[in-house]
């Protein structure tokens, strides 16, 4: 069956780094363009980036552009999301996500939460000032 395990996740000072992994299993893993979410208490869960399949196709929600960049590694089926200058508003829980269709076409932009049909169980990030 498909899983989802993010880590990394934990209690930081603002300005510092995280970086988080979200190892998968059950499924092609180079099939799919996997995603990173997060919601913070009270918030809707908010779209942070994607990358495709094919690696080299990414996209970052403008809340996080410049300071988070995700990658993937399709031999160990793993994304990750590199967490740079983290600010107290960044504090939430981070989801990973694998989008609903195999190899999605390039015209196609996974960025809503329908997008996606499996999830991990979240990694909490909390940023202190």
């Amino acid at each position: 069956q498909v899983q989802l395990k993010e880590s990394g996740g934990g209690l930081v000072q603002a300005g510092t780094s995280l970086r988080l992994s979200c190892a998968a299993s059950g499924f092609i893993f180079s099939d799919y363009t996997m995603g990173w979410f997060r919601q913070a208490p009270g918030k809707e869960r908010e779209f942070l980036a994607f990358i495709r399949w094919y690696e080299t196709g990414i996209y970052y929600a403008d809340s996080v552009k410049g300071r988070f960049t995700i990658s993937r590694d399709n031999a160990r089926n793993t994304v990750y999301l590199q967490m740079n200058s983290l600010k107290p508003e960044d504090t939430a829980v981070y989801y990973c996500a694998r989008d609903s269709i195999p190899r999605r076409v390039p015209s196609n932009f996974p960025r809503n939460l329908h997008d996606y049909n499996y999830w991990g169980q979240g990694t909490q990030v909390t940023v202190s000032s």
